[in-house]
């Protein structure tokens, strides 16, 4: 599958949060967005230079199909569970993926 839409969160921990954070976000990959089929691209990164931000970045086949996935009961749950790490409100972006590539 392509993604052909591509959304990216940029969100700071409070701190002493950010491992908790990044573990959390990690789980979506079993049972979370990142599960989808839709999904194809879901990494979690950190700022080099503050461990307490954190970077997701996520590829999906539509926009619709990520829009679809963040309505469920299930994707409104893990975001009420994200939100007591953060410090402030996450920053969001949308993006038009053009190539690259990922290994694992």
């Amino acid at each position: 599958m392509t993604a052909t839409y591509g959304f990216r969160a940029t969100m700071t921990a409070r701190p002493g949060k950010g491992d908790e954070l990044v573990d959390l976000l990690l789980s979506a990959t079993t049972d979370g967005s990142g599960a989808s089929e839709h999904c194809v691209v879901y990494l979690v990164g950190r700022s080099a230079s503050n461990r307490e931000v954190v970077h997701v970045t996520e590829g999906w086949t539509t926009r619709e199909a990520h829009a679809e996935n963040f309505a469920t009961e299930q994707a409104k749950a893990f975001v009420a569970r994200i939100a007591p790490l953060l410090a402030d409100e996450p920053r969001f972006q949308d993006e038009v993926p053009v190539g690259g590539k990922f290994r694992d």
